[in-house]
This record gives C-alpha cells, structure tokens and sequence, in this order.
C-alpha cells in the first residue's frame, strides 16, 4: 500500500555561451536525462540572450518541475571573463601574485561591480563590497588593479 512518491523539482546549472545553446553537450545530455525538450529551452534561452554579444558565457540555473516542464534564469557572466576581457588578455598568470598577465583601472572595477549587482544573489551587497571581492578576483587572476 506504498503511494508513489512526488518527484521534486530539478535544478541544473550550466554554463551557456549568449545566443548559442544548442541540443548538443552539454545542454542537450543535461535536459534529456530529465525528459525536458533541449529544442525548446535553446529557443527560449536564445531569444531571451540575442541582445548579449555572442559566445559570452552566462551561467544559467535550469527548475525541471516533476511534470517536464522547466524555468531558467540567466546570470551575468562570470567576474573572471569580465576581468579578462577589460584588461585585454585571453589568459590569467600561471604564477599569480609573482607574475602580473594584465592591468585594469579602478574605474573598470566599478563597471564590473555594476554588472554583477544586477544578479539577485548580489542586489543586497554595496557597490563598494562587490567592488573589493573583484579586486580579489583580479588578484587571484594576475591582474593588478592601478589605484
């Protein structure tokens, strides 16, 4: 006499270049295996990051609900490529801390301390704290901040 049990939501997390999600990995492995349609998510995720410049990387967490139905929210990108991408460098130092692979302003801090309050995570902390845990970022990547 055992009742079946409700299968409770999913959350996936990815992380899915602006307006490139394809059925291919890892979106496709990581939404089939949970019966979701990958087709329909890459549509949706798409249009709603065709505004983003392409092949930006966004971290996305994916609610399956236990009737295959899903929800998504897109995150900004991550503080390293916005680092990476400010100071003009593909590549952190190999040897951070002795070895200095770039330099940013502190004016490039603060945009990238804008961009990242609009996550929810985020919208609580100040500007001012958000801006000194990228400096740390930045520290930790081999990039040197100019005061």
């Amino acid at each position: 006499m055992s009742k079946k049990q409700q299968a409770a939501e999913v959350i996936i997390k990815l992380l899915v270049g602006a307006g490139k999600a394809s059925p291919s990995p890892p979106v496709g492995p990581a939404l089939g295996a949970r019966g979701v349609k990958s087709m329909d998510f890459c549509k949706q995720f798409n249009d709603k990051t065709k505004h983003i410049q392409p092949d930006t990387p966004l971290p996305t967490v994916i609610t399956v609900k236990p009737d295959r139905t899903f929800s998504f929210v897109v995150k900004s990108p991550p503080t390293t490529y916005l680092l990476k991408k400010a100071a003009g460098i593909t590549k952190g130092a190999q040897t951070p801390g002795t070895e200095v692979a770039g330099t940013i302003s502190l004016k490039h801090v603060y945009e990238i301390a804008k961009i990242k309050q609009k996550d929810d995570n985020l919208k609580h902390l100040s500007l001012e704290s958000i801006s000194s845990s990228i400096i740390g970022v930045a520290r930790s990547v081999g990039i040197q901040v100019i005061h």
